[in-house]
């Protein structure tokens, strides 16, 4: 494929992967509004086109603390049965119509038992949620794989129980692991007691790194705990000078350790500056394994087609650079390398063929 550049029609039609996606940050505005009048919590505004509006001018606050907080709302519908399985399956169903093919959306159960709900009843509900959705999207002819990535907060204390139901639920949906929230004052090395376990069971996961705190969260996600990704990881261009890499820099490019890197999401935090020089051009063009991603698809107003077409309106991404992080996307799933090599050779290579 020579270097070629694309408009957004041609974009949405592109195959897309995403590592890094919330549940509790991609629900459709409307569905926000239903739900909280059936629970009875109040919402800044109920037209759903002015609490899109809220989220986005709400998150832009250049703090990552500010922006979690936006997430109270959301969260508010997201305690009973219903609610999550309104929200699991509408979660499959616009990431399908938006050209995405495979995902792994992330959310920590502890936060979904407001209601009532076990933890296991949250899995098994928000699993159940998510196959619907599979099911319909096939049907209709835009099929999309969605593995699930539990979290534990970092700056609780039921990590450990996240990790627990993680190795529970992984031959039933759930792929990997991950922990979320404030990064800064909550090393990823307080929880190592869950991470050797995981690593012990088996089951791979990536940390919330390098967004809100720099080097020394990306040394102990990567060097200390054991990650295999690094979720944003934006601060590593801390250890590379002039296009001379760190130790740290090296190690985590040499062995292909996936940085799942969300622009729109770290300009909103403060994490970087422009899309034009966000660190993933400069990072992709160094050789690391970087992958494209939305984060908060509400919280942050996007989609995987805006991602994608900002970085070629405003950072010169060309279609080979897409289907590159595309590919790299596949290639660092959480899930069993022949399915990975199908991913890639049967749907990725020819849907960038077909629509190129």
């Amino acid at each position: 494929m020579t270097a070629t550049r694309v408009d957004a029609n041609v974009i949405r039609r592109l195959p897309k992967a995403v590592l890094h996606d919330h549940l509790d940050g991609g629900l459709r505005p409307a569905t926000v509004v239903e739900l909280a009048a059936a629970v009875g919590h109040t919402l800044p505004t109920t037209d759903p086109d002015e609490l899109a509006a809220w989220y986005f001018e709400a998150a832009n606050s250049g703090d990552l603390v500010r922006y979690i907080a936006t997430f109270e709302h959301t969260l508010a519908v997201m305690q009973t049965r219903e609610g999550l399985l309104r929200v699991a399956e509408e979660y499959v169903l616009d990431l399908a119509a938006d050209g995405v093919v495979y995902a792994e959306v992330r959310y920590a159960p502890e936060l979904n038992t407001r209601g009532g709900l076990a933890l296991s009843e949250v899995v098994e509900t928000v699993q159940e949620g998510l196959a619907a959705g599979m099911a319909k999207a096939a049907a209709a002819g835009t099929p999309v794989r969605v593995g699930t990535l539990l979290c534990g907060m970092r700056m609780f204390d039921r990590v450990r129980e996240a990790a627990d139901l993680a190795v529970a639920f992984r031959d039933a949906g759930v792929v990997g692991f991950d922990i979320a929230g404030a990064e800064d004052g909550f090393p990823p090395a307080d929880h190592l007691d869950a991470f050797e376990y995981l690593r012990r069971e088996s089951v791979p996961f990536t940390i919330h790194a390098g967004e809100a705190h720099g080097l020394p969260s990306i040394h102990q996600a990567v060097q200390v705990c054991g990650a295999q990704r690094i979720g944003h990881g934006v601060r590593l261009t801390e250890d590379i000078v002039d296009g001379k890499l760190g130790r740290l820099a090296g190690w985590v490019r040499d062995r292909r350790i996936a940085l799942e890197m969300c622009p729109t999401s770290n300009l909103q935090t403060g994490a970087a500056t422009s899309i034009a020089e966000h660190p993933i051009t400069a990072l992709k063009d160094l050789g690391f394994r970087v992958t494209l991603n939305t984060d908060n698809r509400l919280v942050s107003g996007t989609t995987m087609t805006r991602e994608m077409s900002l970085l070629v309106e405003e950072a010169g991404w060309t279609a080979e650079d897409l289907r590159t992080v595309t590919v790299n996307a596949v290639k660092s799933a959480f899930i069993p390398f022949d399915e990975r090599k199908a991913l890639i050779e049967d749907v990725v290579l020819p849907g960038y063929a077909a629509a190129l």
